[in-house]
């Protein structure tokens, strides 16, 4: 029994499930529907981890199923990073019967503006084991000087 009542008309939803894709869409039924997305559902599943150290920003981007020559890394505009890509669909042959497709397949981009400290000119990308990782060097941080003042009096 669910904590939440049923409130959708017959559709059951549990949004304590961290990893639940039955959710409420208030769109269905319209064209545009996000629930007839398809293939620009691989926008929204494209997860990203961005982490700052002290010496660099790094991206870790889970691409199961993807090769490095279906990813690209890109720098725009001298502060955005660009992870963009596709994943194709699997060829159907004749004789095929789906009983269920839930792998998200198309085009992906995802952009992030970084921070001043980036050395955009170093970005080093690698994929391994369907994880990309995107490494931006930072510029070391300048210590403030510090200059004691005599009091007089």
């Amino acid at each position: 029994m669910s904590i939440i009542p049923n409130l959708f008309g017959g559709r059951r939803s549990n949004v304590f499930d961290p990893v639940s894709l039955d959710v409420w869409d208030p769109l269905e039924g319209f064209p545009f529907s996000t629930a007839n997305a398809g293939e620009s559902s691989a926008i929204a599943n494209t997860r990203v981890d961005w982490k700052e150290t002290p010496q660099a920003h790094v991206f870790s981007v889970d691409l199961p199923g993807l090769k490095k020559e279906d990813v690209k890394v890109e720098v725009e505009d001298g502060r955005v990073l660009q992870i963009s890509g596709e994943k194709t669909k699997e060829q159907e042959q004749k004789d095929d019967r789906w009983h269920r497709i839930e792998r998200s397949t198309g085009k992906f981009m995802r952009r992030f503006r970084l921070p001043e400290n980036a050395k955009m000119d170093q970005v080093k990308a690698a994929m391994e084991n369907g994880v990309l990782t995107v490494t931006v060097p930072k510029e070391e941080q300048k210590k403030p000087q510090v200059k004691s003042i005599q009091i007089s009096g």
